[in-house]
């Protein structure tokens, strides 16, 4: 996704300038274990290189996430762009997004147990459990953790009924999720 065709973005509030501010200082002093940020002179858009973690489905994969801020963030969850690259010839580029609480993987989507083929996930922190008190930081790490604590790569058991009943533009935020299952 380019730049262009993201959503217009209001100005940052005074709380999320100050927020984000105070995220970046921690960042920069203590950043989560393989992940770095690449430093920008916008602090609404935040460019993070995350690195597959090791001895899981997704290891030597690096990703590029674009955290976009919303004006209200962080009672607002950020959106978030994320660009899989991988070391593998044999393996396709994948995308997500976060939109104001909105994840998307973006075709072709991985395959994840908790990732349809549409690319809607299913991950409570981005939903029901979203909350001010998340950082840029735990989110990043609950991604990551979903991803490499995953054993299997496949598409949820419901996938072909679920992707069809959101053929019209359904939006993950108007699904009812289930979560019940946090061993993949």
């Amino acid at each position: 996704m380019t730049s262009s065709s993201a959503p217009s973005r209001k100005a940052l509030s005074k709380i999320a300038c100050n927020r984000l501010q105070k995220e970046l200082v921690e960042w920069q002093v203590n950043p989560p274990a393989g992940f770095k940020h690449k430093v920008t002179d916008n602090l609404q858009r935040w460019i993070i290189e995350v690195n597959g973690a090791p001895g899981t489905l997704y290891a030597n994969e690096t990703y590029q996430l674009q955290v976009d801020f919303p004006e209200h963030y962080p009672m607002e969850a950020p959106q978030v762009d994320l660009n899989f690259s991988y070391s593998h010839s044999f393996c396709d580029l994948c995308y997500f997004l976060v939109l104001f609480g909105q994840v998307i993987f973006l075709p072709p989507a991985p395959l994840h147990p908790h990732i349809y083929s549409n690319g809607h996930i299913c991950l409570d922190i981005l939903y029901d459990s979203w909350s001010p008190a998340m950082t840029v930081s735990s989110v990043c790490i609950s991604i990551l953790s979903m991803l490499s604590s995953s054993t299997v790569k496949q598409r949820p058991a419901d996938n072909d009924r679920y992707v069809k009943n959101c053929r019209n533009g359904r939006s993950p935020k108007e699904t009812r999720w289930w979560f019940h299952d946090d061993k993949v």
